[in-house]
């Protein structure tokens, strides 16, 4: 076997690096194309968009969300029992490149939906995939935290890149006549993902053995006859852990996704977004928390080697999501103090100071950074091997869950008066935080162990 890109070592592997700016181009061309989708379907007919309502286009929006989160689930079952990762992994991009450009045609919310479907199809090839490759790409498992830290800066980068540009080409560069560029927009989209499937297939010689083929018959040069085990005691209680996780995952990114349409309306009705001759666009608080994100990767990265070089060993991956939880909870309390600023209950005259709502994504960043990388490695660490990419997909699908309902949970909430609401928030996630560090133990006792010793079978 190679073994140029599994060999542990405290300088990364390229193929770390190559899987990294595989993220980015794909992030990039899903956040602006999810920002784009929503403003492209309410914006007037005359404007170039569709027209249509403010709620129909939530849940078109939503879907997008969603099913690009279920879909990983299917994609990772054909990459652990037919065909190697690496190449479904190009694949996807290219179904999503033409997804991306059947939006920029689109003339009716049934071709965005169309849209929709490829891009979450093409998702399903690509995301989770890639992420248990760079699982692979580690023999250590005590680096793959630092990793994954470091890799979801390169994932914000992305994010930062589009979602910073995409309002300047779709209302400035590609605007004619009154006319906004939202079919440019989406073909920008889909052009990144061509040139992400592009990349991956000259890169990935970068790869050694890793993903070249099903991930049940581990990562070797040859095809070996596989031997259909039963789960050990161990790895049935490894994936209750990961089910555990994944339900407070479902917590985390119902209220993480609902945030941007609790700040988007805050911040058009209450914020004074004029910065001088500039106005601050609702897409830029998606590129603000691309930013924190990838200042604080490397920044948590160190954090998580020095933790785990000490004598007691690493803070519990239990913990860690318990604080994210506390951080996303404390990130809704700026908002109860932009409203305290300006006046509770006045009129939209009075406007708070966007200091709020970046605060609002400092917090909010710090709560996905300590929350959703982590995710990931501990999945990568602890799932039984010849069902890796479905417990990613597990951990994908919580998501899939959230992004299917955090629209229905902003309508419940704007039932509430604002303040009853974003006080309500966050006592939510402190008690779920709360459950987190009160059952570290037993939650812990879960994963630990070594498949040596538990050989026995289960019946």
């Amino acid at each position: 076997m190679n073994d140029v890109a599994t060999q542990p070592s405290k300088k990364r592997p390229a193929s770390f690096y190559f899987c990294s700016i595989s993220f980015t181009f794909e992030r990039m061309a899903y956040y602006s194309a999810k920002w784009l989708l929503y403003v492209f379907l309410i914006a007037a007919v005359t404007k170039g968009g569709l027209g249509i309502s403010k709620g129909e286009a939530a849940i078109l929006q939503a879907n997008l969300v969603a099913y690009t989160y279920l879909a990983p689930v299917f994609g990772g079952f054909i990459a652990d029992r037919f065909i190697g990762a690496r190449y479904l992994i190009p694949f996807g991009a290219f179904i999503m490149a033409i997804g991306y450009y059947v939006g920029s045609i689109g003339t009716s919310p049934g071709m965005m939906n169309l849209m929709v479907f490829l891009v979450a199809v093409g998702t399903g090839f690509f995301k989770g995939n890639l992420s248990a490759i760079t699982g692979q790409l580690f023999d250590d498992k005590e680096e793959l935290d630092a990793a994954f830290s470091t890799q979801y800066s390169f994932v914000n980068i992305g994010s930062l890149i589009g979602t910073t540009i995409i309002p300047i080409l779709v209302y400035k560069t590609f605007a004619s006549n009154g006319t906004f560029g939202f079919s440019q927009g989406f073909l920008f989209a889909s052009i990144i993902c061509f040139i992400c499937g592009v990349w991956f297939i000259i890169g990935w010689r970068f790869l050694g053995d890793a993903g070249k083929r099903p991930f049940k018959e581990g990562k070797v040069e040859e095809k070996k006859d596989a031997v259909k085990e039963p789960l050990t005691k161990l790895e049935k209680k490894r994936v209750l852990a990961i089910i555990l996780v994944s339900f407070f995952s479902v917590i985390f990114w119902l209220f993480w996704y609902m945030s941007y349409l609790s700040v988007y309306d805050y911040l058009e009705r209450f914020t004074n977004t004029q910065m001088g001759s500039i106005k601050f666009e609702t897409a830029w608080f998606d590129s603000l928390n691309g930013l924190w994100c990838i200042a604080l990767g490397p920044i948590l990265a160190i954090l998580w080697m020095k933790l785990s070089a000490r004598p007691q060993g690493d803070m519990s991956l239990f913990k860690k999501l318990g604080i994210g939880l506390l951080f996303l909870g404390s990130s809704y309390l700026m908002l109860i103090a932009a409203e305290f600023q300006r006046g509770v209950g006045a009129g939209e005259e009075a406007k708070a100071s966007l200091i709020w709502i970046i605060l609002f994504s400092i917090l909010l960043s710090l709560g996905e950074m300590f929350f959703s990388p982590l995710g990931n490695s501990f999945i990568t660490k602890y799932a039984p091997k010849r069902i890796l990419s479905v417990m990613m997909g597990v951990w994908i699908i919580a998501s899939f869950l959230a992004g299917k309902g955090y629209g229905y949970m902003y309508a419940f909430v704007l039932k509430f008066d604002m303040m009853q609401a974003y006080v309500g928030i966050p006592i939510v996630l402190i008690i779920a935080a709360a459950l987190l560090f009160i059952f570290n133990n037993k939650f812990t006792s879960l994963v630990e162990g070594n498949e040596d010793d538990h050989a026995e079978k289960a019946n």
